[in-house]
């Protein structure tokens, strides 16, 4: 039996919309912008700008329901299909992606990627632009071999994993195997972009503390050139955030392609 006093993400239940108020929002009190909302921007309009990383369909494998990341994918991608660990995610993207009353306000995200831009007038719609590109928002479950069974999902030119392997995975062991399930979803070739927190135990949402593997970014390197993977990009941002609800030390953002 798991003698950790900490719960785990995809286990027990987890607060999408009390995350998203603690990490991602806009209020004045929230410490993480420039690691949570500046990086994340920045890094993936960079990325996506080089103009090699695209096609047809983008599978992100996130934490939570945060949507930001995505502002510059669906530029490059016609399709985005989002997998979700449980129930709460799903509906609180769903909320967000049906513009329904009670959805998580992300115009704040929206408007910095607009100052990023030097065109920005063409980013001025992109929070609709993002609802039209997710055509599907799916539960999966990371023990299976098919995490989506009893679907199979169409090979992906392109995922992205936010914090996802950081919760689900206990060991070194488990980082593995949960990434390469993740390099199955794609095309050969095809590319794969990994943010995670480097030197962290917990995260706190609420009154519970969650689970996070500790690792740091020669592990990673080492994981993704033993899955075959090639890195392009690597950044390592120290953190900057001043708060106990987090024990992270930084944030690393790869992006690298499958050898075909």
């Amino acid at each position: 039996m798991d003698s950790s006093p900490h719960k785990v993400y995809h286990v027990h239940d987890f607060d999408s919309r009390q995350y998203l108020e603690h990490y991602f929002s806009d209020k004045p009190d929230m410490a993480f912008g420039d690691d949570t909302l500046n990086f994340f921007i920045e890094k993936f309009r960079q990325v996506f700008a080089v103009g090699h990383i695209n096609g047809d369909i983008l599978i992100d494998l996130s934490v939570s329901s945060f949507v930001h990341h995505l502002y510059s994918a669906c530029e490059f991608f016609k399709n985005i299909i989002v997998l979700k660990a449980n129930n709460r995610c799903i509906m609180e993207l769903k909320r967000w992606v049906d513009d329904r009353t009670g959805a998580f306000y992300w115009g704040h995200t929206s408007a910095l990627l607009q100052e990023k831009e030097e065109n920005s007038d063409q980013f001025q719609d992109q929070e609709s632009k993002l609802r039209s590109a997710i055509q599907h928002v799916v539960k999966y479950d990371p023990e299976k071999e098919n995490m989506t069974d009893p679907l199979v999902l169409p090979p992906a030119d392109c995922v992205i994993s936010v914090g996802l392997l950081d919760v689900i995975s206990k060991y070194q062991d488990d980082y593995i195997i949960y990434l390469r399930k993740f390099s199955r979803l794609l095309k050969p070739g095809g590319h794969i972009i990994i943010i995670g927190t480097l030197g962290a135990t917990y995260l706190t949402i609420g009154k519970d503390k969650f689970h996070v593997f500790t690792y740091d970014e020669d592990f990673v390197r080492k994981v993704l050139g033993g899955e075959g993977f090639i890195i392009d990009y690597c950044k390592v941002k120290e953190r900057t955030a001043v708060s106990d609800l987090a024990d992270y030390k930084s944030i690393i953002f790869i992006a690298a392609h499958k050898e075909k």
